[in-house]
């Protein structure tokens, strides 16, 4: 099911990116038998410059060895202490599981840690939803700070592409809708006492509670500043192999840091889809975040392709088969060792 909702997303994409190509070589003249998306891309492909390729799987390295020596800090309050090979290749790992169904990468992570590091699974689990919390936090700080530093262009390209030159504020519907959010939030308030009875409402205080608890817990941590560097270093990871995939093609290499900050969080925002490896969906955002800089459909759509590529097809198989290879040698002389606590 999550992979045909990403074949659809990425053939849609694929179709309106077609047709696009399609009618700009009929404008230049050229046949349609001589123009075919397919070619451009493969053209596109093989036009990439491998040294900043090279950058791009640096960065995502990093950012996985970054992320298993926070899982080492996370495990450590409850006596602990992992090996880093074992936390950065069990994470590569959950990476390829999640090409074949969304979110999976979680449990076969945590199951393949837990036993070669002899731990109960449920304490392992325990740690990612810390480990998710951070990663929740940390992408609303770069949201804000895209919004923050680019978000002229973003407004710009909103009001250039408007059917409408009357203001947003002189439209019914913008009333309507901001009518219906006070109506609601003030129902919600007065109500608010008998609403917090009903499960549903429970249900969701419960999980605004869990979250504060969660970010809490953060600073109780024996090593919390290794613990926020680590996490902030992932992104600033994430960060720059966008801008070293940017820079690795053509058409977009001229983009700066800011614009680069922008497709970051676009392309991002795909990945929260439950798509296999955020297929289709990085796809469509990755293109609308390009569009703001006026980066042509088709351009757009090969960039969209190598960055997904590159990492979640060559980087995450080949990665995944070579922790499947390694975790059992790695592990052979440990296998029948207590962990080891502190």
């Amino acid at each position: 099911m999550f992979f045909g909702l990403g074949a659809l997303l990425l053939t849609l994409v694929f179709r309106h990116q077609n047709a696009a190509y399609q009618e700009q070589c009929r404008l230049d003249g050229i046949p349609a038998e001589e123009c075919r998306l397919t070619d451009k891309l493969l053209t596109d492909f093989s036009s990439v410059h491998l040294g900043w390729m090279a950058l791009v799987w640096a960065a995502f390295t990093a950012s996985i060895l970054l992320r298993a020596w926070r899982w080492q800090v996370l495990l450590e309050p409850m006596g602990y202490r992992v090996r880093l090979g074992n936390a950065f290749w069990t994470i590569v790992l959950g990476y390829f599981a999640n090409l074949g169904l969304p979110r999976m990468g979680e449990v076969v992570r945590a199951g393949a840690l837990a036993r070669y590091e002899r731990i109960p699974i449920e304490r392992v689990m325990g740690t990612l939803v810390i480990d998710r919390l951070m990663d929740f936090v940390c992408l609303g700080l770069f949201v804000g700070l895209a919004f923050v530093w680019e978000g002229d262009t973003l407004w710009a390209f909103i009001q250039q592409n408007r059917h409408s030159e009357a203001p947003m504020w002189q439209s019914p519907a913008f009333w309507a809708v901001l009518g219906l959010l006070v109506t609601g939030g003030g129902v919600l308030w007065l109500f608010r006492q008998n609403l917090g009875r009903l499960p549903f409402f429970k249900k969701i205080a419960g999980l605004i509670a869990g979250f504060l608890e969660g970010l809490r817990s953060v600073f109780r941590l024996q090593r919390a500043g290794v613990f926020l560097a680590c996490s902030l270093g992932i992104w600033v990871m994430f960060y720059l192999q966008t801008w070293f995939n940017l820079k690795a093609f053509g058409p977009t290499s001229h983009l700066d840091l800011g614009a680069t900050l922008m497709v970051f969080v676009f392309g991002t925002l795909g990945f929260v889809i439950p798509s296999p490896g955020g297929m289709g969906s990085f796809h469509a955002l990755a293109v609308a975040g390009l569009a703001l800089y006026a980066i042509r459909g088709d351009d757009a759509f090969s960039y969209a392709n190598i960055a997904f590529f590159a990492v979640q097809i060559f980087y995450n198989v080949l990665g995944g088969l070579l922790a499947l290879a390694l975790l059992p040698l790695l592990n052979r002389s440990a296998t029948e060792k207590t962990p080891q606590h502190g």
